[in-house]
């Protein structure tokens, strides 16, 4: 399947100085991603799973001399490692001794190409180090699908019409697309399988396997309390986001639970990159991040069709009911936005007017972005917003084709993944 990490795998093989470690949560495809990279641009490859590999991980623990590294690493591998032109993969990497010895390839004169693969993203605060090159990976959004249903031209037409803010021509083509995806969801096997025809209950099937995969890795926590505690946390999504107020509640979970007793879970899945969390603004000012209220959140899966899934509907129910789809674009709208590398927060009136995502960019800018309520002609939240706020820029996500009106620049819904050049 094609990949938007093949890229970033290549503008690394061309300045390969430091090793990479790439990480992501699991089953999103980055072995298969950095396999396949490795068969269409070395020479041979060099694989290492470190689960549970005794003599792999004793030898990187032991070893300090590089050259003698890359001598036992051709031994076990049985491929001769070339420099430059052999990629080699470690996979599964959990163990900070392991990443302490690749580092000694991070110097300026490295000539081996080097990935390692983590799937616990709370592991990077114990790998850190400037002798390594630090990539994520995400699941596939909007335009990874529309890339591997061979819609490479609609993509096309519907970048152009962002940049110049005219209507796309296929724009309900897209629309169709993305109603789609909004079902299926970004994660590999799922998409494969959608590619392939398989029905809609079979495809139902295997994100159950997901999320049981999922689940389990919570058995990684310190806490025995907290694992069941993070599953009691995923399982309440659904219904704390088709609430009226999506804020994260507590005793919604179950009766008498507190702040207290779920926090350490709650990290641990933002951390690991199976929910994602929006703060509230208590204050539109930069940076953003000083004016969080950090006991008022919402959470979304990270992947939009576990959420479908999770709601257990039928493909009518999410047609016809205006606020389930709306609650799965706000996901997945949420998901797109981290994957670009932005923070979440929302900004809430008293009077109840709500912004669904307010975003600042590398520029300092703070830009709102509205989803517009499929139900109601006008919204007021928005204008009412940048006029108190001052802002300048604004979006509003909708139905419609793009369009600027009153400064504001109307997106589809299925073009979030564009918002990456704000």
């Amino acid at each position: 399947m094609e990949r938007k990490i093949t890229s970033e795998l290549l503008r690394w093989k061309n300045n390969p100085s430091k090793p990479m470690l790439l990480y992501g949560s699991k089953q999103i495809g980055k072995t298969y991603s950095v396999l396949e990279f490795g068969k269409n641009n070395y020479k041979n490859i060099a694989y290492f799973n470190t689960d549970n590999y005794k003599e792999l991980v004793d030898i990187l623990k032991r070893e300090k001399n590089s050259e003698k590294i890359i001598m036992k690493l051709n031994m076990l591998s049985g491929e001769t490692i070339m420099k430059g032109d052999t990629l080699i993969v470690l996979d599964n990497v959990n163990d900070p001794y392991v990443v302490k010895t690749i580092k000694l390839f991070g110097t300026d004169d490295n000539l081996y190409n080097i990935v390692m693969i983590t799937s616990r993203k709370e592991n990077l605060n114990k790998f850190k180090g400037e002798e390594l090159y630090f990539k994520a990976m995400f699941k596939m959004d909007f335009e990874e699908f529309l890339l591997n249903t061979d819609k490479r031209q609609l993509i096309n037409f519907i970048k152009d019409s962002y940049d110049n803010n005219k209507a796309m021509p296929f724009h309900q083509i897209a629309l169709d697309m993305y109603n789609d995806y909004l079902i299926t969801g970004g994660y590999p096997e799922v998409v494969d399988n959608y590619l392939k025809g398989v029905d809609y209950l079979k495809l139902e099937s295997i994100k159950g396997k997901i999320l049981d995969v999922i689940k389990k890795e919570t058995t990684m926590m310190y806490n025995l309390i907290d694992i069941s505690r993070s599953n009691e946390v995923l399982d309440s999504i659904p219904y704390q986001l088709l609430k009226d107020n999506k804020k994260f509640q507590y005793g919604n979970i179950k009766k008498g639970s507190r702040s207290k007793d779920y926090e350490a879970s709650i990290n641990s899945l933002g951390v690991n990159g199976i929910v994602n969390r929006s703060f509230k603004l208590v204050d539109v000012k930069s940076p953003l991040s000083s004016f969080k209220d950090n006991e008022s959140f919402k959470l979304y899966t990270s992947d939009v069709g576990l959420l479908y899934s999770m709601m257990h509907i039928s493909k009518m129910k999410f047609m016809s009911d205006d606020e389930i789809r709306r609650t799965l674009i706000e996901n997945d709208v949420a998901n797109t936005l981290v994957s670009l590398g932005y923070s979440l927060y929302y900004y809430q009136s008293e009077g109840k007017t709500e912004i669904s995502f307010v975003i600042q960019n590398r520029m300092g800018e703070i830009i709102p972005i509205e989803i517009l309520n499929m139900n109601l002609s006008k919204a007021k939240a928005l204008s009412v917003f940048t006029s108190k706020f001052k802002i300048n820029k604004s979006i509003r996500l909708t139905d419609d084709n793009f369009s600027i009106k009153k400064n504001i620049k109307y997106v589809p819904v299925y073009a979030t993944f564009c918002l990456k050049d704000m």
